[in-house]
């Protein structure tokens, strides 16, 4: 997959301030770039946990006027969005903070983007194009070390009526200040540091193996395996552990900047789609394909399977060796971290024909390192469904 004569560009359009308790620097942050009076759009999740309270008292201490949209679901809906939007624009808000996991953070895209373009509805956004408009000051606060919205460009978002994840995405969503502190991950549950990291090491493996990947993903990619792949089990059984923690966050942050310059592939195809009807955690849905995407995948990737069995400090004596391996361990991190199999799930087998057909249809499958079609991802479920490896 090599060729370094490849042309590709590259931007990272977000300024990122990193380091245990650098949340304090939210205000700086909010004057220096002009913002008066945000929305913050977070969750219940985080308004229990105490972390909006810190947010807000940074807020408070320095006289910044704003409101709170706390509505936000798991695999935030297009309804989210849009109320998000209209309480904006009743406070008439000039800028947004996004505080959370990925839910929030890509709801706050989504709210941002309507209020660009002064619309109601974000299901006319939907692709790669239709976003035009520069968002509002737009700074995430990620407090999961998973989905690195935080850094993308791309907010996933379901449409209600057709009960699917759409994604909008454009050059105009990313952030303008993403604040990364590993202490306001600190205190998130031991499951939701599963998932979320099994949702990391996929963008990071799918962003290394993609037909688009570019030598600067490749690089990043890749140190963000090493990160996430070594610390997780610590982060997950030694919530505490703030190295363990940190050294998540960045491995987030790296695998977001990764597959945001890259893409992600099948495995995200068919995860969104089991998520979307199931309505299921995304890392959760990663985490069951990733190991048999990559078996599918792997006649097409042995030498880059290779590098990431290297990445994760395994040893062996073959690049087809080290390339199974690769697999093989993603498979068992699964396991030790505790996530459920797929045959565990209330999944009707009846369905899989309806989610290989819908992940046929997305379009990061044309970024899947081997071709793919609605039988082979029929295939994938399957043996995902059955364990057979």
């Amino acid at each position: 997959m090599n060729n370094f004569t490849s042309p590709f560009s590259f931007t990272l359009p977000t300024k990122i301030v990193y380091g245990p308790g650098c949340l304090k620097s939210l205000s700086d942050e909010m004057k220096t770039f002009g913002g008066k009076r945000p929305i913050i759009v977070t969750d219940k999740g985080v308004r229990n946990a105490g972390i909006l309270d810190k947010v807000t008292s940074i807020l408070d201490k320095d006289g910044i006027k704003y409101i709170v949209y706390d509505g936000v679901e798991a695999n935030p809906k297009d309804v989210n969005a849009e109320e998000g939007a209209r309480i904006a624009r009743e406070f008439s808000s000039d800028s947004i903070i996004a505080v959370g996991g990925g839910s929030p953070i890509d709801c706050a895209k989504s709210v941002g983007v309507l209020l660009a373009h002064n619309a109601d509805k974000i299901k006319k956004y939907e692709g790669k194009t239709a976003a035009t408009e520069p968002l509002p000051l737009l700074i995430t606060i990620p407090t999961t070390s998973g989905t690195g919205s935080e850094l993308t460009f791309s907010s996933v978002i379901t449409d209600t009526a057709n009960n699917y994840k759409m994604t909008v995405k454009s050059q105009y969503t990313a952030a303008k200040v993403a604040i990364c502190d590993p202490e306001l991950t600190l205190s998130l549950p031991s499951h939701i540091t599963a998932s979320t990291g099994m949702d990391a090491l996929t963008h990071a493996i799918e962003a290394y193996t993609a037909t688009c990947a570019e030598p600067i993903s490749d690089a990043v990619a890749l140190y963000a395996v090493e990160l996430i792949y070594n610390n997780l089990l610590t982060a997950v059984n030694e919530g505490s552990n703030l190295e363990a923690r940190s050294a998540m966050l960045l491995g987030s942050m790296l695998a977001g900047i990764a597959f945001s310059h890259s893409d992600v592939a099948s495995v995200h195809c068919v995860a969104e789609s089991l998520g979307g009807v199931y309505d299921l955690p995304h890392g959760v849905c990663n985490a069951i394909f990733l190991p048999y995407v990559m078996d599918y995948n792997m006649s097409f990737c042995l030498e880059r399977y290779a590098r990431i069995a290297k990445a994760m400090g395994i040893e062996y004596a073959t690049i087809e060796d080290g390339a199974k391996k690769a697999v093989n361990a993603v498979k068992k991190l699964a396991v030790d971290v505790k996530l459920p199999l797929f045959s565990s799930l209330s999944v009707n087998q009846s369905d899989f024909e309806m989610l290989a057909e819908m992940s046929v249809k997305n379009i990061s499958t044309e970024s899947n390192p081997r071709p793919m079609s609605k039988k082979d991802y029929m295939a994938v479920i399957e043996n995902a469904f059955e364990g057979n490896l």
